[in-house]
């Protein structure tokens, strides 16, 4: 398809539908009896009736001596009627351009007079405009990406989208660390993902809690979500701000078990899970089922079934009495060692059995503008 300057489609011929084409692409029986005319001078209508383009672009015109004879139109006369609609738009561009140009020409002049000054901190608003700045950084990035990803399974079209933008970073050889959570270990996409991208230096951990989404570029530029929607986001620029970020990202990733490796479960005491206990830490400390279901990357509809299954095993008949056990059972001890957080602590088959999410069996209350590409 060929379109003008403006996005309007040149002239088409649509009459016979077995062969519509644009003028500067004919047929060829068109392109054939157009050649027969001008060497002839003249042509039957009845020839041309496998070529009703020939009349629609007016490349040929009645005979005035004879009704059933055709003219062809000079292809200099055509190519001018052509051009002219086409140059006259180039020129009110270039007017429109030169425009522009002068309006911000006072703007130009003040900003050369003072250095550039790039923002240490930028709103973007939107999903174009986080996108934009996202692929921007990806283009920009020349040695590493630090991202963390919460939330367990990603949808497959947020996948596909982070697929497309980092395989141009794994063929610059640009390394990538990405820091997921435990349940995205059962993530069939999420596994598919990693493998297509295994290819380079990549490296992906996983731990039970996350913080928010977190992509950093090169060790220069930071992005972090704002709301909850992701709709709106911050480049952070600042390098105070950017080493702090990579300090907490390198926390946590020493802290996070290899992809590739088994996570290493303890059994607890009354056969609870580690994930229970998890769960049952973050009720202690007040947190609603939407928060928690939020937190360790799973749906709710998962996260209220290991409550069922706690307050089961603790022989609980209410929330209220729920959160007294908790307290009275002893299962929130205090910790070991430095790292002996929720998954350091699981049965390994209660945990594979209650964590397991499947990725068709989503939170019903989710908001779906969560699984848009953005931060």
């Amino acid at each position: 398809m060929f379109r003008t300057l403006g996005g309007g489609d040149l002239t088409r011929n649509d009459t016979n539908p077995t062969h519509p084409h644009p003028v500067t692409s004919m047929c060829t029986e068109g392109t054939r009896l157009y050649a027969t005319a001008l060497s002839t001078g003249r042509i039957a209508r009845g020839e041309i009736q496998n070529a009703p383009c020939l009349l629609e672009f007016a490349l040929l015109q009645p005979d005035p001596d004879d009704a059933n004879q055709l003219r062809p139109v000079p292809p200099s006369v055509a190519l001018a009627q052509r051009l002219h609609p086409i140059e006259r738009e180039i020129q009110d561009r270039r007017r429109s351009a030169v425009d522009l140009t002068d309006t911000f020409e006072p703007f130009l002049a003040i900003s050369a007079q003072s250095p550039a000054n790039t923002h240490a901190i930028t709103v973007l608003e939107g999903f174009e405009r986080i996108n934009a700045a996202l692929n921007l950084a990806t283009a920009e990035c020349h040695t590493e990406v630090l991202t963390v990803q919460p939330g367990g399974a990603r949808p497959s079209v947020a996948l596909t989208q982070a697929l497309e933008r980092d395989q141009p970073l794994i063929d610059r050889g640009v390394s990538i660390r990405t820091l997921y959570q435990h349940t995205a270990r059962h993530s069939q996409g999420t596994l598919a993902y990693v493998d297509r991208i295994s290819t380079g230096k990549v490296e992906i951990r996983t731990l039970e809690e996350l913080i928010e989404r977190l992509i950093i570029f090169d060790r220069t530029v930071a992005f972090i979500p704002v709301s909850d929607d992701r709709r709106v986001a911050l480049e952070l620029r600042h390098p105070g701000l950017v080493d702090y970020l990579i300090k907490v990202f390198e926390q946590l990733w020493h802290r996070a078990v290899p992809l590739q490796e088994e996570v290493t479960y303890r059994s607890t005491p009354g056969g609870i899970s580690g994930v229970q206990r998890t769960i049952a830490q973050l009720l202690i400390e007040g947190h609603v089922d939407e928060a928690i279901a939020r937190r360790l990357g799973m749906n709710v509809r998962t996260c209220r079934a290991h409550i069922a299954k706690l307050a089961t095993t603790l022989g609980s008949g209410s929330r209220a009495q729920l959160g007294y056990l908790i307290a009275q059972s002893g299962i929130l001890g205090r910790p070991s060692g430095p790292d002996t957080d929720a998954h350091a602590d699981m049965d390994a088959d209660a945990h594979q059995e209650h964590d397991r999410e499947p990725e068709q069996d989503r939170d019903p209350d989710r908001d779906p503008d969560r699984d848009r590409e953005g931060l």
